[in-house]
């Protein structure tokens, strides 16, 4: 069955097929910005995510590496999704706020750690990259 989503009116809606592949939180300002704090967001490989009522759908590139997708109607934030060659190309970083039901998920890693605003943490201990870490993995990009 998978894990279901959608944005805050509804117009938009998602499937997802399999197992994600992690959850994380990102601390880049972009990020703070977009959300209005830190992003939590769900990996999902591209070929098991599934959406409903696409043309709700607007796409905004956000930097070289990267675009974000959000509704068009209601503004909800659905998607961050890595556009730079390499592994982790298509692969989306869907709002946790958007599923219908977390299940079983937990928190695994936690980008741009060291530009996290000190106001707010984690209890659990998580896989913690740096910008330049995080920055490195897409390097390829021009």
């Amino acid at each position: 069955m998978g894990l279901t989503g959608k944005c805050l009116c509804g117009a938009i809606s998602y499937t997802v097929t399999g197992e994600p592949t992690h959850l994380s939180a990102c601390h880049c300002s972009m990020c703070r910005r977009w959300s209005g704090g830190v992003f939590l967001g769900m990996g999902a490989a591209p070929d098991a995510v599934t959406f409903k009522g696409e043309e709700n759908l607007t796409i905004f590139t956000s930097s070289d590496w990267a675009e974000r997708g959000f509704c068009k109607t209601c503004g909800a934030n659905m998607f961050y999704r890595v556009t730079a060659p390499g592994q982790h190309q298509g692969v989306y970083h869907l709002g946790s706020g958007t599923l219908d039901d977390h299940g079983d998920l937990q928190l695994t890693e936690q980008l741009f750690i060291d530009i996290k605003p000190k106001g707010y943490g984690f209890a659990d201990k998580t896989n913690d990259m740096t910008q330049a870490q995080v920055e490195a993995m897409f390097s390829d990009v021009s």
